[in-house]
């Protein structure tokens, strides 16, 4: 299916993209604090995922990538927040939306492997 699975390259991309998508977003009072909280969490998934690497040990590669998740959750709720704000990106938003989903859901799959 063309999925990348090198998770520091698909949580770079996705930052990316997010980053790319809000540059081409108008600004006003409504829509800048969205923009930069998504800014934040959508990138924060890479960032983390980069300290989980680097873990010095167990519990911290499993702290870190259950914040991984939590950053992957937290960008949803700012793509809900931004389809409201800005109805006619809805489909660019799902796509958005879609691959934080998969995020998500690979992280949780991780902390439940290490929770075993």
């Amino acid at each position: 299916n063309g999925k990348q699975y090198d998770l520091e390259e698909r949580t770079a991309r996705f930052g990316e993209a997010v980053i790319g998508f809000c540059k081409a977003l108008s600004q006003d009072s409504v829509s800048r604090p969205l923009i930069s909280q998504i800014i934040r969490s959508a990138t924060s998934i890479g960032a983390n995922y980069m300290e989980a690497n680097g873990a010095s040990s167990k519990k911290d590669f499993r702290n870190k990538i259950f914040i991984c998740k939590k950053e992957a959750e937290e960008t949803k709720h700012w793509l809900r927040m931004l389809k409201t704000a800005f109805p006619e990106k809805e489909s660019s938003l799902q796509s958005l939306w879609q691959e934080a989903q998969e995020l998500t859901m690979i992280f949780q799959k991780i902390v439940n492997s290490l929770n075993k």
